[in-house]
């Protein structure tokens, strides 16, 4: 028997919209009792003392990236799942972008049983391929995937072409599972590297201008409104953007949305070094700030922030994106996009956001777990007594410094790498 008792732990419960303190008993991974004051357990329970920590219902990430296989000096599946835990996710969504893709039944068996080789939390769940080859040209046999359980479709690229969309949203309509996409037009992209403004202007950069997202955004609302089919919008960065999909969301088009934690944190004054967080500063060009879709402009910032908080934005993704110390250790403009997040991605934003009191602490665990799983439409982690248990213990206040020795990801691209942050996971309980 597996015992555990939380006494007098701060529990934040999205789906019933509680937050109190109370003592939680779990035993063998089953909530057994919450209550005031926990009087009854088993001789040998593991009790401890959590005065001023939290614990919530599991993290949920919407989209991250293996390197395993093709690309295992980046993160393996070990890896990816102990970056995960160590973070607080408990389900992990993983793109289809491996060597070879997730593009057929195979691909994905070939996932499944890398990960069954590890017997840890968290679940992974995987998105299959639109396209074959992730190449935007062909569709890949939708059906055939979706008997074999991914969980939705994501290319996690830009659909340059339309005329595929429209089949693809009309094949995918009756086989009830979500679809992804990245709005981006590459034309108006072009060779840009950061978003288009003042900021590039000044630090010599080639922007991307705003309309190479929200372009590519109405060309899919306008899909969407024709066709009926339930899309996911990823990776939402520009003002524009949320005002589009706030006006969408009002005719009733059945879409959801999320942004990343990177572009609620940062925007472009971060490049030039001129964004500090709590007297913390980071080096100008720092290539670990490159990212795909580019960090917005101050404006984008702040309305990516309020339509999370009016609910024109559903969830938060992590995006977790691994590289080697070499690929990104270059010229800002050559650096590849993206960087790793898992495991300091809850610490960061409950201090920028919580502490600050611009979020509520229920409304950031629930943008991190429970809007995360309606958005994959997979059921929500609940704290009650006589469920599962799919919890995360989180001490907001432990202090601890970004290293490679501190991260379980074998990545360290990051702008935060050695650096000092507030808040930790302790441990997460996952009984299934």
């Amino acid at each position: 028997m597996n015992s555990k008792l939380f006494q007098q732990v701060r529990i934040l419960d999205p789906v019933s919209n509680t937050d109190r303190v109370a003592d939680v008993l779990i035993i063998d991974g089953e909530i057994v009792a919450i209550e005031e004051q926990v009087s009854e357990f088993p001789t040998k329970t593991e009790i401890q003392n959590c005065q001023g920590l939290i614990l919530g219902p599991g993290l949920v990430d919407l989209y991250s990236h293996s390197g395993e296989p093709g690309f295992e000096e980046r993160e393996t599946i070990e890896s990816l799942m102990q970056a995960a835990r160590a973070g607080g996710f408990t389900r992990l969504a993983i793109l289809p972008d491996t060597i070879p893709p997730v593009d057929n039944p195979a691909g994905l068996a070939r996932l499944q049983n890398l990960a069954q080789n590890y017997s840890s939390h968290p679940i992974l769940y995987y998105w299959g391929a639109i396209s074959q080859g992730l190449q935007g040209q062909q569709m890949t046999e939708l059906g055939e995937l979706a008997a074999t359980g991914v969980v939705g479709f994501a290319d996690g690229l830009p659909l340059q072409n339309l005329g595929l969309l429209r089949r693809v949203l009309e094949y995918v309509k009756p086989l009830n599972k979500p679809v992804a996409l990245f709005c981006n037009n590459s034309r108006l992209a072009s060779s840009g590297v950061m978003r288009e403004g003042y900021d590039s202007i000044r630090l010599g950069l080639p922007g991307v201008p705003a309309m190479a997202e929200t372009a590519a955004l109405a060309a899919v609302l306008e899909l969407v409104d024709a066709i009926g089919t339930a899309v996911h919008i990823m990776r939402v960065s520009t003002a524009r953007s949320v005002e589009l999909i706030q006006v969408a969301k009002g005719r009733g088009l059945p879409i959801t949305a999320s942004t990343t934690w990177m572009h609620l944190l940062f925007n472009t004054q971060a490049i030039d070094g001129r964004f500090p967080f709590h007297n913390t500063h980071f080096l100008p060009y720092d290539p670990n700030l490159r990212l795909e879709p580019p960090l917005g402009n101050f404006d984008d910032r702040l309305a990516l922030l309020q339509g999370l908080k009016d609910g024109v934005l559903d969830a938060i993704s992590i995006d977790h994106t691994p590289y080697t110390y070499e690929e990104k250790t270059v010229a800002f403009s050559e650096a590849p996009s993206g960087a790793i997040g898992l495991e300091i991605a809850l610490p960061l934003l409950w201090q920028n956001f919580v502490e600050t009191g611009e979020l509520s602490a229920l409304e950031l665990w629930r943008m991190l777990s429970t809007a995360p799983a309606k958005c994959l439409r997979q059921p929500p982690g609940i704290i009650a007594a006589k469920q599962s248990a799919e919890v995360t213990l989180f001490a907001p206040q432990e202090i601890w410094t970004v290293e490679k020795q501190t991260l379980k990801s074998r990545s360290i691209n990051t702008p935060w790498l050695g650096k000092e942050i507030t808040g930790r996971v302790l441990s997460n309980v996952l009984g299934v």
